[in-house]
């Protein structure tokens, strides 16, 4: 058994439940129905489990009601197997007329979708706006799906328009159900004043359905001491590292700069820390052999936070080497699901690594949003003007140097970098990820107990989404969103401007699409309205999907550049207003209220 790809995940995963109902009525009408009721469900879980995959890679299991449903006891039926089976969202289709509040799921914080048929034999879209009002009427907001042209009565093919929603509303509702009841594991407590490191366990609680873990960074220094880790996986891992990771030049000043035996105890340090922190989050079967049955069940998180500056990093080699390997796609086991670790403990931008992870089943990027260069700005300083997509100016996405190895954009498709599942990535890849990486001794004004922070440079033309939750009193989360383009600088020019900054951190050029409207007027005004100091970066543009998350948790959205045709909320939003979406949008989620209350 492996620790990450099977331990890791020994749970399981909900479920898809799809509920085809039916018209109730016997003597002919509900007997001319049957079969092409069930063929529409049966064609839903097919389409689902071929598109849709498990943090592990594999594909999502669907659970199809054992009849056809016309009424409340079959309803009920339904509900009773799909809480045997851990559903964790449903999706109910019909081709037909059906008793709506006989027919609905009434599981009040269950994510549940509705196809109706759009067919001229049978009223399916009239069941569909009958059960939406029942849904709006009851507060148990449902996805409205239908689709755009007319299908012949008896075709049980899923036209496009329907499956970009269904697929949509299912990436969105699974992530919802795997957070729940999971852990965030906080690793320390606030790092330098920053909010998104002050962790709200009632935004947890009611918004995500997730529990709060807490653990001293004390906890580290015993481990470290009474050594409680896998001392064959430590060899393996160093090991590993000494063959894989290149140390980079060591950027301090002469006078700072340590010997080579220091910088081997850091190593080593900085390596057990990586080996402690996830057996933190998860467990370790193996610490129970060594007689540590205590630690070795772990937290059950899902994601965490490693607060670091300034206690333990003054003292101690930093974290940056621990988030990277964590939250990257592979390390000295080989291949596998990501970590979420949130650098400074910013409990936030930990929570949309998260949810970017789980729409996406890729790594994430952590990163300051940093800088604005304008077009004016990189040419006083560089001579060079910004053209193509850069042309408006540019946005420096910087850490202290624990951004995801993927991030480096060495993973290929059709010969363009992106960003892949782990389950999609070669071993190539790998090695030429490792090849584009340096780690650089840490800065020691910055971080007094020295380590080791990953340096590296996005490359350019990669379709990326940035993102960020906020808390605001009175209000609650809201999410800012900004897909966009990571772009290439001439290396001089990257050269010049990274070493403004801090060379030995990973940099990601990011422009976003401006649309010429609000937030987005420009990329400085995307800069000016950025709600905190961190951002999470995700490859591809899945605002779309960040946007009906977001109401599936019922958290708004105040900014963002997604096409008007592709946002995707409950049908009840609309009765909120539709002159203004944005506006609909926070009455919509302040009137239900968090998911969980």
């Amino acid at each position: 058994m492996t620790i990450e790809n099977d331990y890791r995940w020994r749970d399981g995963f909900p479920k898809i439940g799809i509920r085809p109902t039916i018209d109730g009525r016997r003597r002919g009408v509900r007997e001319s129905l049957e079969e092409q009721t069930m063929n529409l469900a049966k064609a839903v879980a097919a389409l689902l489990s071929e598109q849709l995959h498990y943090p592990n890679g594999e594909p999502v299991e669907c659970v199809i009601a054992d009849t056809c449903i016309g009424g409340v006891a079959e309803a009920a039926a339904a509900e009773k197997k799909f809480k045997h089976a851990d559903v964790g969202l449903t999706i109910t289709v019909t081709p037909c007329w059906c008793y709506g509040t006989e027919t609905m799921d009434a599981d009040p914080s269950r994510p549940k979708a509705v196809w109706g048929f759009n067919g001229t034999g049978r009223p399916g879209a009239v069941y569909l706006a009958a059960v939406l009002s029942a849904h709006a009427q009851k507060g148990l907001p449902a996805f409205g799906i239908y689709g755009e042209d007319v299908q012949d009565e008896g075709d049980t093919r899923i036209p496009d328009d329907v499956q970009e929603k269904l697929l949509r509303f299912a990436r969105s509702g699974l992530a919802a159900a795997i957070m729940r009841g999971q852990a965030y594991l906080s690793m320390g407590s606030v790092s330098m004043g920053i909010a998104g490191s002050i962790v709200d366990d009632s935004f947890f609680q009611e918004y995500l359905g997730m529990r709060n873990e807490y653990v001293d960074m004390s906890e580290f220094t015993r481990r470290l001491e009474e050594e409680i880790y896998d001392p064959e996986e430590y060899k393996l891992a160093l090991a590993w590292v000494k063959e894989n990771c290149v140390e980079g030049p060591d950027n301090n000043p002469q006078k700072l700069q340590t010997s080579r035996e220091r910088k081997d105890y850091e190593w080593e340090t900085v390596v057990k820390m990586t080996l402690i922190t996830r057996d933190l989050m998860i467990g370790n079967p193996r610490l129970a052999e060594l007689g540590f049955e205590e630690e070795a069940q772990g937290h059950h998180a899902i994601a965490s936070g490693f607060q670091g500056q300034r206690q333990w990093t003054d003292h101690f080699p930093n974290g940056d080497f621990l988030e990277t390997i964590l939250n990257s796609s592979f390390d000295w086991n080989g291949k596998r699901s990501p970590y979420i670790v949130a650098t400074e403990n910013d409990s936030l931008n930990g929570v949309g690594m998260l949810f970017g992870y789980l729409l996406t089943n890729t790594a994430q990027i952590f990163a300051d949003v940093r800088t604005y260069w304008s077009p004016a700005s990189v040419e006083r300083v560089t001579g060079y003007k910004l053209e193509g997509k850069a042309a408006g100016g540019i946005l420096h996405l910087i850490n202290s140097g624990s951004a995801a190895l993927d991030g480096t954009g060495e993973q290929q498709r059709d010969g363009k970098p992106v960003m892949k599942p782990f389950w999609e990535i070669t071993d190539e890849e790998v090695e030429r990820t490792l090849k584009a990486t340096q780690f650089r001794p840490a800065s020691l004004e910055y971080f007094r107990g020295g380590g080791f922070s990953t340096d590296y440079l996005t490359r350019g033309g990669m379709p990326m989404t940035m993102f960020r939750l906020n808390l605001v009193k009175g209000i609650g989360p809201v999410l800012q969103i900004a897909e966009g383009y990571s772009v290439d600088l001439p290396a001089e020019v990257h050269d010049t401007l990274d070493k403004r900054t801090d060379p030995t951190w990973p940099t990601t050029w990011f422009v976003p699409n401006i649309t010429g409207e609000g937030a987005f007027t420009s990329v400085y005004e995307v800069m000016n309205q950025w709600g905190a100091n961190h951002g999470v970066i995700s490859y591809g543009h899945i605002g779309a999907d960040l946007i009906t998350l977001a109401s599936v948790l019922r958290i708004p959205v105040n900014m963002h550049n997604v096409p008007a045709e592709q946002v995707f909320r409950p049908r009840a939003w609309g009765l909120f207003g539709t002159a203004d979406p944005e506006s609909a949008d926070f009455r919509a989620c302040q009137n239900f209220g968090p998911l969980y209350k």
